[in-house]
């Protein structure tokens, strides 16, 4: 076939049969936490802050990084909640605790880039959830005096799932 200067143009067409296109193959599946269990683990890791003394914000988001839930104890400051909510898109974002990716990504590192992504949080308090080892969400904890105490208290909701799945 030629174009309209009369350049050559060669065009391939794919024949895909219908019955590949409705396989299973062509789909997936992924696991994901109810509303019900992501308020649960939120509130495991308000409850493990407040043992600490500890008032704070906690946002669960999903594999995707949207937010399912968002709990702010009464004396937690009001920039607590968008900071929760951003450590734990970045920890379901990047897959990995915020503490880690922190440490990773100092500036100076060949990964430091990283923090100009846009809504990341680079800063202790933020974990990825699994259920039987697949990421179904992360929780980010703010407000607490440091980000290893936030880090804590996110750990401590990462451990209450594992103990709900298990049971």
């Amino acid at each position: 076939m030629k174009d309209l200067d009369g350049t050559i143009v060669i065009v391939f067409t794919l024949f895909v049969p219908i019955s590949l296109l409705a396989a299973s193959d062509s789909l997936t599946t992924f696991k994901a936490m109810k509303p019900e269990l992501a308020l649960v683990v939120a509130q495991a890791s308000m409850a493990a802050c407040r043992e600490s003394g500890h008032q704070v914000s906690v946002a669960i988001v999903d594999r995707s990084g949207i937010t399912q839930v968002m709990l702010r104890d009464q004396l937690a400051g009001p920039h607590s909640l968008e900071t929760a909510r951003r450590k734990a898109w970045t920890a379901a974002s990047f897959k990995g605790d915020t503490r880690s990716i922190a440490q990773a990504t100092r500036p100076g590192s060949g990964q430091s880039g990283a923090r100009f992504v846009t809504e990341a949080m680079m800063v202790g308090g933020g974990v990825p959830l699994y259920a039987e080892g697949v990421l179904v969400g992360a929780v980010g904890v703010s407000g607490s005096p440091s980000a290893d105490e936030d880090q804590k208290c996110a750990e401590q909701a990462a451990a209450a799932l594992e103990e709900k799945m298990l049971f």
